[in-house]
């Protein structure tokens, strides 16, 4: 269903050509994070951290935290709204017509489909620049000079994460979400539960979050792979699911209206 097949195996580099992006190096590797979600706490694995990120506790994983009214015109124009990144793409035209729901096809499971496809995608991406993202460099979850994403930890309380923290504990939550098959069942018969709609608004906030960052953090690196139609394309795909589902509120979208 994808039009990214033409990325798959692109992934985490090695640190032994960490100096310079390669493309032809670039292997996806499965995301781990030692970490403990709560910050105050000992260290434990990814799977111990994810499993702990329980719908009462961290449904809502994150806040955001808006600064400033400054206009986009008074900032210098970040380098995926210049010419001629802003209107490449690899699929010209709307996406509109293949993401609105065909007929004959149950709503949950095309929503699920098209949200499980997505997010592997975005992982992809993500790995392809995820060694640059350390917290030295990104040491908040950031998308713009108005815009810090906060999480929630174990104790309802927000904290500022480094980036790479942030995005690893959104991917290793968001995976635990649509392997669970009592949010995500793939069983002939298994029935979507009641707040599956829920947990597709969330997903689809943390992802746009992650989109947000690499946008303004990371897109040198992507137009430097030439991989700008592939990328600019994909959140089209993605923008065009959650407007035709309504998954994503409006002032979530802020960092990254000008593009949209």
């Amino acid at each position: 269903m994808s039009f990214l097949n033409t990325i798959r195996g692109f992934g985490r580099s090695s640190k032994k050509n960490k100096k310079e992006l390669d493309s032809s190096s670039l292997v996806h590797n499965q995301i781990q994070f030692a970490n403990s979600h709560s910050p105050t706490k000992g260290h434990r694995s990814g799977q111990q951290s994810s499993r702990q990120m329980s719908p009462k506790r961290s449904s809502h994983s994150s806040t955001s935290a808006f600064n400033g009214s400054s206009s986009i015109k008074e900032q210098q124009l970040p380098l995926f709204l210049c010419e001629p990144f802003v209107k490449t793409a690899l699929v010209k035209g709307s996406f509109k017509t293949i993401v609105q729901l065909p007929k004959y096809v149950d709503f949950g499971e095309w929503l699920a489909l098209n949200i499980f496809e997505l997010f592997n995608n975005l992982n992809q991406f993500y790995g392809v620049i995820a060694d640059y993202v350390t917290p030295e460099a990104y040491p908040t979850m950031n998308a713009g000079p108005r815009a810090n994403y906060l999480w929630v930890d174990g104790n309802g309380q927000t904290v500022n994460l480094p980036a790479c923290q942030y995005i690893e504990y959104v991917i290793a939550w968001i995976s635990n979400k649509i392997n669970d098959q009592s949010v995500f069942p793939t069983k002939t018969g298994g029935a979507f539960p009641p707040n599956f709609m829920k947990d597709c608004k969330n997903i689809s906030r943390q992802m746009f979050r992650i989109f947000a960052h690499i946008y303004h953090n990371h897109f040198d690196k992507i137009v430097h792979l030439s991989l700008e139609a592939h990328w600019n394309s994909f959140f089209a795909h993605f923008i065009s699911l959650v407007k035709e589902y309504n998954l994503i509120d409006r002032n979530e979208l802020e960092p990254l209206l000008p593009l949209i």
